[in-house]
């Protein structure tokens, strides 16, 4: 497809500097952050211990099909813009102007999010330190990581990430041990399994209605579509880093909340601490809880700093197609959109101001509003997908002859599609998270409103 080469030309600017386990790290640094380590307490509280392991699983399937689809998709188009870019070619031009500027805003409060999920532990230990001067120091840390070329920032991400995932695994292991009391306490048994009203004390309604958090949790898989663009082998890196995402992040969340629910009851499970300091507390390991939040300030500072490299390279791409100011696309020495990052940054920093106008409802918001985007951004992958297909087969190309292809077509991106649809219906019966839909619904018209009145009619006189 002359196409393809085009677009590859196109976005060919940026440096191919990220080997396959700075992808996977990359991708385990987007969703093993706050997710995991705090709002996965609010998902037991609401669905119980067996509907929120229901849950992740089934959120680790919906992942699973989407990152089959945008396998073959960024391996066959390995760029920057990523599902920007796919949803512009193989769906129309408005989706792919809302699909890019939804997930640029999502990105960007999410490393909100996660600074302050990091303050709310911080401030356990320091509270007379303002706030501001923590979120100075994030900033500065992100700036550092962020405008060096992207092999040094791969290879920071990947020590990073490995910190969380030692930590998950290291948290599961004394949870086991709890468990059967091998750590010098009595053994807390199945009690929190079957007692307290059972596995699903709210019914199965409620592990439906969880998967709106749980798809906050699993959100920052898609990005390893973004990293693609700065890959050094894609038709190899691709396909490998999609697979093993997928099968580890599962088992990551999976093994993690079946071990949490079975140390801590549902009903005092919550968003404002930690779940896995929590499990380390009642293994009866010293300093657990300094250790645990340590790990947790790290991640959630991971996964913002993920956020901001995926974030600010799809706004690259933006202004490279005019969605976005001409200036955003100017690259350092180092290939870096420099520009890119700082207004990717400065937004972030907007949303710590919401949360100082309501501090006890905004980060549910958050979580809600990105789960919401996360959810439609996965459907728009799998649409992608079906019309990539479509379109290869129809200007003559060899399916036999794609790096790699999705299993099952079409019916797995059919069901991503209504799958990550139905989720984002579900907010309308979460009283506590409808904000959500109010919030995103005049948002998506609004980007629309732009694509028609400012970027369509603009395009047409170049």
């Amino acid at each position: 497809m002359k196409q393809l080469d085009d677009i590859l030309e196109k976005e060919s600017k940026l440096r191919r500097g990220m080997q396959a386990r700075h992808m996977f790290m990359i991708s385990i640094g987007g969703v093993i952050g706050t997710g995991l380590f705090l709002s996965s307490g609010y998902t037991v509280n609401q669905a119980g211990p067996g509907g929120a392991v229901l849950a992740y699983v089934l959120g680790g399937v919906i992942v699973a099909i989407v990152m089959m689809c945008l396998g073959e998709l960024a391996t066959a188009m390995p760029v920057a813009g990523s599902f920007k870019t796919y949803a512009q070619e193989f769906i129309s031009p408005s989706i792919g102007f809302l699909s890019a500027w939804l997930y640029w805003l999502n990105g960007a409060f999410t490393i909100g999010g996660e600074w302050i999920a990091a303050d709310i532990i911080i401030h356990q230990y320091l509270p007379h330190v303002p706030d501001v001067v923590w979120y100075a120091i994030f900033a500065a840390i992100y700036l550092a990581l962020n405008l060096t070329r992207v092999g040094v920032y791969g290879e920071s991400e990947f020590w990073f990430a490995s910190i969380k995932v030692i930590g998950i695994i290291a948290a599961c292991v004394a949870g086991v041990l709890a468990l059967f009391g091998l750590t010098g306490h009595p053994a807390i048994g199945l009690r929190n399994y079957t007692g307290q009203g059972g596995l699903f004390p709210h019914g199965l309604g409620a592990v439906f209605l969880a998967l709106v958090p749980v798809s906050f949790a699993y959100s920052g898989t898609e990005l390893i579509g973004i990293a693609a663009g700065e890959s050094k082998d894609p038709a190899k890196s691709v396909p490998r880093a999609v697979r093993t995402t997928s099968v580890r992040i599962l088992l990551f969340y999976v093994i993690s909340m079946i071990v949490l629910v079975g140390i801590i009851p549902w009903q005092k499970a919550g968003v404002n601490d930690s779940p896995f300091a929590t499990i380390f507390q009642v293994a009866g390991i010293p300093y657990a809880h300094l250790i645990m939040d340590l790990i947790v300030i790290t991640s959630a500072l991971s996964a913002g700093s993920s956020w901001t490299y995926a974030s600010s390279r799809l706004l690259w791409s933006m202004a490279l197609d005019g969605m976005a100011p001409r200036f955003l696309t100017y690259l350092s020495k180092q290939k870096v959109p420099v520009w890119s990052v700082v207004v990717t940054l400065f937004v972030g920093t907007l949303s710590l101001w919401l949360y100082d106008v309501s501090p006890n409802t905004l980060y549910l918001w958050i979580v809600s509003g990105i789960g919401l985007i996360a959810v439609l951004s996965w459907a728009i992958i799998c649409a992608s997908q079906i019309g990539f297909r479509r379109k290869y087969v129809r200007e003559g190309g060899d399916v036999s002859k794609l790096a790699y292809r999705t299993p099952g077509y079409p019916v797995v991106p059919i069901l991503g599609v209504v799958l990550n649809l139905a989720i984002a219906v579900s907010l309308l019966f979460i009283p506590g998270q409808r904000v959500a839909i109010y919030a995103g619904v005049p948002i998506i018209l609004l980007v629309l409103l732009g694509y028609y009145f400012i970027y369509k009619p603009r395009m047409a006189k170049s």
